[in-house]
């Protein structure tokens, strides 16, 4: 039951020799937290066993800082003691104490809803950001207390209520998901920064059901390629096309183009992540490009449309006009390519890489990488599209 505090040298995120940050370490029964003292050293200035600084010229002054902020913790765990308060409180939980004692501002900014706010901010893409934000609203109606909650108030039993208000509203076990994912992720990004060891999610799981179909099959794809229509139904059968031979290209994506590389790859920054992507312009869709030059763009969409909005809704609508296409959006192109690709045998890894999907190791791949798998993801287009017209 014993309550430990020391002076620990994370070195955990920093490079070998580099400056690394001292944290005041609360340990508890195998668990520790951490509070950052707010100072930098080298390894070779910090002495692990007697947890003094050495070898600097202000080292005197660093480590009055720090003794004092150690005996100030140890005061308030003390105090806490004495209260009978600690036996209950995980490491955690204390450190969360003590911070809300010698910084009550810092408590706010770590709270579940400001770190939820805070991270929702921080997401690149525009439509990821507004999803969060919902979720935010969402929570806020369905607990008026949220803005006061710690991470260590949402718990299963929370999460399993909040389940059950959005089930008011939101029938679709899907959609209601997506507010349990946003959840999920911020409790992972305060668990990497040290701000909470609590997490719902071991108990609490998350719901999903099968999607419905959202690929055409080769005879469908036949079917609607063959189609004659009005002006209207022939541009967007063929916008579908050339977003299909643009491995699934978003409809943001695709209106916004500009050129073709003289290397015969369209080049754009993916709208919903923000990161460089590229496309080998296959003949069949630089034949539908030329048909459908812009003045501005590289298509003439945002020519005849006000906006990507207007042209997404009016496509849709345009597409589903033709018979036997009466669900059909853009977003089946995509995942129609990913299907075909799928039945071709081609590896999920080079699909997932054709269709930019983001890989949850975070890590940086090298431009050799990145060069290796484009032209697996230019030979698994090409197969896809020979297998459409075979």
């Amino acid at each position: 039951m014993a309550v430990t505090i020391h002076i620990y040298l994370d070195k955990r995120s920093s490079k070998r020799g580099d400056e690394a940050p001292l944290k005041i370490g609360i340990n508890k029964q195998g668990s520790s937290a951490y509070i950052n003292l707010g100072v930098k050293i080298l390894p070779t200035q910090w002495d692990p066993s007697k947890e003094r600084i050495k070898n600097r010229p202000d080292k005197a002054n660093l480590q009055s800082y720090i003794d004092t902020q150690k005996s100030t913790v140890s005061n308030i765990v003390l105090e806490l003691l004495k209260k009978g308060e600690l036996t209950k409180l995980t490491a955690t939980q204390i450190k969360n104490k003590v911070v809300e004692i010698m910084e009550p501002t810092a408590v706010t900014a770590n709270g579940f809803y400001s770190r939820f706010l805070s991270y929702a901010e921080s997401r690149t893409a525009k439509r990821t950001k507004e999803i969060y934000l919902v979720t935010a609203k969402r929570m806020a109606e369905y607990d008026a207390k949220i803005k006061t909650k710690t991470f260590e108030d949402i718990t299963k039993d929370w999460l399993s209520g909040f389940d059950a208000f959005l089930l008011q509203s939101s029938p679709s076990v899907n959609g209601r998901s997506i507010h349990f994912r946003n959840i999920r992720a911020v409790f992972r990004d305060a668990m990497a920064n040290e701000i909470t060891m609590s997490y719902p999610f071991r108990v609490f799981k998350i719901k999903s059901e099968p999607t419905i179909k959202r690929s055409l099959t080769i005879d469908e794809l036949h079917r609607l390629f063959s189609f004659h229509g009005s002006e209207k139904q022939t541009m967007a059968v063929d916008m579908f096309k050339l977003s299909l031979f643009l491995i699934g290209i978003n409809v943001a994506d695709l209106c916004n183009l500009t050129e073709i590389g003289q290397d015969g790859y369209i080049h754009y920054k993916r709208q919903k992540t923000q990161k460089l992507y590229s496309i080998k312009v296959e003949p069949e869709a630089l034949a539908i490009i030329d048909k459908y030059r812009g003045r501005k763009y590289l298509l003439c969409i945002l020519d005849q449309y006000a906006s990507v909005h207007t042209f997404t809704a009016s496509w849709g609508k345009i597409l589903q006009s033709i018979e036997g296409f009466e669900n059909l959006t853009s977003y089946w192109a995509r995942h129609t390519w990913a299907t075909i690709a799928s039945e071709l045998d081609i590896p999920v890894d080079v699909i997932s890489h054709a269709l930019g999907h983001s890989f949850s190791t975070g890590a940086k791949v090298t431009q050799v990488y990145i060069n290796f798998n484009q032209q697996k993801i230019d030979d698994a287009n090409r197969k896809v599209i020979d297998y459409i017209f075979q």
